[in-house]
């Protein structure tokens, strides 16, 4: 019989992250790599973690995820996001939890474009009168 498992997608900037949450121990992997090892900062991995203190499911799931784009704060933030969505799936109860927490929320801040005339998607030329 096929093993349960609950699907998420979160995005932050330009990360887009497929999260899959399966009954288990706790274990972490992104990319097929444990989660020290992809993300080398603590507080990252502290703010990934959020959605599953939030529901007190900490050790309960096994989170596999592929994540692609951005950075290590966008990927960070788009697991969390997929994380949250996944949870929801599993066990609907855990909604308030989450929403009042801000972590079902899709952070919509992109970057600016770069617009012609300017040499970024605000700083203009320096202005000289003469």
């Amino acid at each position: 019989m096929a093993q349960v498992q609950y699907i998420g997608t979160g995005r932050r900037k330009s990360s887009v992250a497929r999260v899959r949450l399966v009954p288990g121990t706790g274990q972490i992997l992104i990319n097929k790599r444990d989660i020290e090892d992809y993300i080398p900062f603590e507080a990252l991995r502290v703010v990934l973690k959020q959605p599953l203190v939030a529901t007190e499911t900490l050790g309960s799931y096994d989170v596999l995820v592929n994540v692609s784009g951005g950075g290590y704060t966008g990927q960070a933030g788009a697991i969390r996001h997929g994380i949250a969505r996944a949870l929801l799936i599993a066990d609907p109860e855990y909604r308030p939890t989450l929403k009042s927490a801000g972590l079902l929320t899709r952070d919509a801040r992109m970057k600016e474009r770069k617009k012609y005339g300017l040499k970024g998607a605000r700083k203009a030329p320096q202005f000289s009168k003469r």
